[in-house]
């Protein structure tokens, strides 16, 4: 073992028992938590509207303190920004993550106070390598650089009392300075507002460095990759980094990517951690190289209530606590925690694997489904479909999108999926087929929808040119960061903006 790893797993070790703790008394964490967090913010204008001085128990917690959407937090972000304090936590909020989760023109503001910053975000980062080292003890990341693509926005005043971008951009900009040393490319790099300048610096700063890792979104990462392969003339990653050995992930499902990453950085030695990282907290992290799915990380100081998605919508939804939530349930993540959150809606929705420990993977968004003609496909659904249909066929997916096509007096429903190929399949009827079928097999309401093409008949795949997508987000002002192409839409606002990009008519 390198003498640097051994001393760096030495330093993590104390901190790996403590996830050991919490994995063996997940209820206890969360209890004290949720205790914690209510005694920290009850001087605060949030704490006495609620009484949190006199909450007891959670019970009185959940019927006291509603669910909360963004839409119910823009009157507190609006005066947080105006430099008001003690309104949601205690003390004054200076920082705003910009969230770009969607392709929306309104962005959200979502406020990050310092136990935040520091307990929430920072301190995940470093479990994440220490998760890593504990699991791969040989490994020699930390005899390189670890090349970062921060967000593409700048940090920007939201008011003359505080800041906002991106979350990957507020972590950077406020890192110690020591990360300096390991970290590439310099901030006033990664912080440029221009991602295809971006790309170019990036290249240019690196190339010659030995980077042994990277950490972001996986779309994004394929996008800087092929800039730097067309940059140097070599054909995979290694030939540039031998001696790159992870991927850090996050933000997007990476089963579309996995087979494309594989041609890139070919050979054995590259691993892949996914991770779940947003801007309103950091919740999981893929600590079993054998299990894909996700440990809930439990003490950050954010606490978690899981509403069934199909109750979202009730105007009094039952939610359920660690210890109460079951296995193969689509629940919506509602979350409380140390930057004045409370009982709030992050959109988010996830399916428990395992209680023991409390593991996890997403499965989509509560806004962002097929639904049009009541058959539920949620991205978990979408996912499994074009697993199985690359599978099938030898095709490799860039991007893609799915939305509906309505039943006119002549003419049943359907989807259409908008697909970018990296590589086209063998047979695009047969990858139709196995795409429609393997829905019919993870989703019954989708089944029975399309059993005998009574209600909806086969879905429709098109293709597009390569950089389609690209050029879509760029042309909405949506390049890089965390900015994500929405999977799934029950409407066909987005599948109608595409083919405009791709100059294709709609069918």
């Amino acid at each position: 073992m390198p003498a640097i790893t051994n001393i760096i797993n030495r330093f993590y070790s104390r901190r790996i028992n403590q996830i050991e703790h919490f994995k063996k008394f997940p209820v206890e964490i969360q209890n004290e938590t949720l205790e914690w967090l209510i005694k920290k913010a009850s001087l605060t204008e949030w704490g006495k509207k609620y009484g949190y001085s006199s909450i007891s128990s959670y019970k009185e917690y959940q019927i006291r303190v509603p669910v909360q959407t963004y839409e119910e937090l823009i009157p507190f972000v609006d005066r947080l920004g105006n430099g008001e304090s003690d309104l949601l936590w205690p003390g004054r909020i200076k920082r705003f993550a910009k969230s770009s989760g969607t392709t929306s023109s309104k962005s959200k503001f979502i406020p990050i106070s310092n136990d935040a910053l520091q307990n929430c975000h920072y301190r995940a980062a470093k479990d994440v390598l220490a998760i890593y080292v504990f699991n791969n003890p040989s490994t020699r990341i930390f005899s390189g650089k670890a090349l970062t693509l921060g967000g593409s926005h700048r940090i920007d005043q939201f008011s003359s009392k505080a800041l906002s971008g991106d979350l990957s951009a507020l972590l950077i900009e406020n890192a110690p300075s020591w990360v300096e040393l390991v970290r590439i490319p310099k901030p006033e790099i990664a912080l440029i507002e221009d991602f295809e300048k971006k790309l170019d610096l990036i290249t240019k700063a690196t190339v010659k460095k030995n980077v042994t890792n990277f950490s972001g979104v996986p779309s994004w990462y394929l996008t800087l990759i092929k800039y730097i392969l067309a940059y140097t003339g070599k054909s995979n990653l290694l030939e540039i980094w031998p001696n790159l050995e992870v991927f850090f992930h996050g933000g997007i499902c990476f089963t579309p990517y996995r087979e494309l990453y594989k041609k890139l950085i070919p050979g054995d030695q590259m691993h892949y951690m996914e991770t779940y990282n947003a801007s309103e907290g950091f919740f999981g992290i893929q600590d079993d190289p054998s299990d894909p799915d996700m440990l809930l990380m439990l003490d950050y100081g954010i606490f978690y209530e899981f509403i069934p998605a199909n109750k979202t919508g009730t105007d009094f939804p039952l939610s359920y606590t660690i210890g109460e939530v079951e296995k193969g349930v689509n629940y919506a993540i509602v979350i409380s925690t140390n930057g004045g959150l409370w009982r709030y809606l992050i959109g988010d929705t996830i399916v428990f694997t395992s209680l023991d420990p409390y593991r996890f993977h997403i499965s989509g968004r509560t806004k962002h489904f097929i639904n049009a003609f009541g058959e539920e496909v949620i991205m978990d659904n979408a996912e499994k479909a074009l697993e199985a249909a690359c599978l099938a066929t030898n095709a490799i997916i860039s991007e893609y999108t799915a939305g509906p096509v309505f039943m006119d007096a002549s003419s049943r429903g359907s989807h259409e999926w908008i697909i970018e190929f990296e590589k086209s399949p063998d047979d695009l009827n047969h990858f139709t087929d196995i795409l429609d079928r393997t829905l019919q097999s993870v989703n019954s309401d989708y089944e029975a929808k399309r059993f005998k093409d009574i209600n909806l008949v086969k879905p429709v795949i098109r293709t597009v040119p390569k950089g389609t997508f690209h050029n879509w987000l760029k042309s909405i002002n949506k390049l890089g960061g965390q900015n994500k192409v929405p999977r799934l839409s029950n409407n066909r606002e987005y599948i109608e903006d595409i083919y405009k990009i791709a100059g294709i008519r709609s069918a």
